[in-house]
């Protein structure tokens, strides 16, 4: 048992069920930088004990009624194939660039740390009128339903390959696609990645890609933190917690260029997320002044489209 893993299990427990974001994203780079396991069983081990933690997450999210079944059930259509795909991909990049192979990985996880990142960074500081427009739920036509296969099937191969952004990026496109309140977000984001995860889970593990004592050591705290987390998050505001999470993900992303290489001065891996913290405090208090924070009156059904 390792103390210092149990405790981070805990913490991105918390964070995965409060907000529905930051498992993959935040467990694989700790995994590589923190206690120096090979990126493709990082991967493999983040996806295997993400399908556990997510599923407990998953179920407090149903029992709290903040799943929306339908989204989620066309998000598995294209997340499903996609992350087997992505799976596919991994091991033919592991079998073309042999020794090189680490390196690939490294850059692409990072590329989806500052992608994602930067995606709920905006969204949290530079777009608080979408939250005008949020609804509980949608009616699916045609155009929702292939909205959300692409969305699944696109997050899906990421995942598949970096084990990262099955809970930021479905959120992003829960957000941005189909305007859903924060608390129909977390709840249909989890329970659709605790299916998506148990699938990515089984296709790593096959692959013997799965360290599954790492694992056991993981869920020992984030099981917990998960549970905690899901039962905080209806009374917990998330205006706060989302630019937070946008700013680790793209330290994350930045350290792990860094490890793969990249020329980054130690004074931007530190001085960037820094600065990102101060502006969005910042931002904050300013709306707080101004009486402008996210969570003003929604607009009529009828204005919603």
């Amino acid at each position: 048992m390792d103390p210092l893993l149990i405790l981070f299990g805990f913490g991105v427990g918390v964070l995965v069920g409060t907000t529905g974001m930051g498992g993959g994203s935040l467990m694989t780079p700790l995994l590589i930088l923190v206690f120096g396991i090979k990126p493709v069983v990082a991967i493999g081990t983040d996806l295997a004990y993400g399908a556990v933690t997510k599923t407990v997450g998953g179920w407090r999210h149903v029992r709290k009624g903040t799943v929306d079944f339908g989204i989620a059930g066309w998000l598995a259509v294209g997340s499903i194939p996609g992350a087997i795909c992505g799976v596919i991909v991994l091991d033919q990049l592991r079998t073309a660039y042999g020794e090189k192979f680490d390196t690939i990985v490294l850059v692409a996880i990072a590329a989806a740390l500052l992608f994602t990142g930067t995606a709920v960074l905006i969204r949290a500081l530079f777009l608080p009128k979408l939250v005008q427009r949020e609804r509980d739920t949608v009616k699916l036509d045609v155009r929702h339903k292939v909205a959300a296969v692409v969305i699944g099937v696109s997050v899906g191969f990421v995942l598949g390959v970096t084990s990262a952004g099955s809970g930021a990026l479905i959120a992003i496109g829960l957000i941005l696609a189909f305007k859903l309140t924060p608390h129909r977000v977390v709840g249909t984001d989890v329970f659709h990645a605790a299916i998506l995860l148990w699938v990515a889970g089984a296709a790593h593990f096959i692959s013997g890609n799965v360290d599954l004592a790492l694992a056991a050591n993981i869920l020992i705290g984030s099981v917990p933190g998960v549970w905690i987390g899901a039962n905080i998050s209806t009374k917990l505001s998330s205006d706060g917690l989302r630019p937070v999470l946008g700013i680790v993900l793209l330290a994350g992303g930045l350290g792990l260029l860094s490890k793969a290489g990249a020329n980054i001065p130690a004074f931007a891996l530190i001085g960037v997320p820094l600065s990102l913290a101060v502006i969005a405090y910042v931002l904050h208090q300013i709306r707080v002044r101004t009486g402008t924070l996210p969570g003003a009156p929604r607009l009529p059904a009828s204005e919603q489209g």
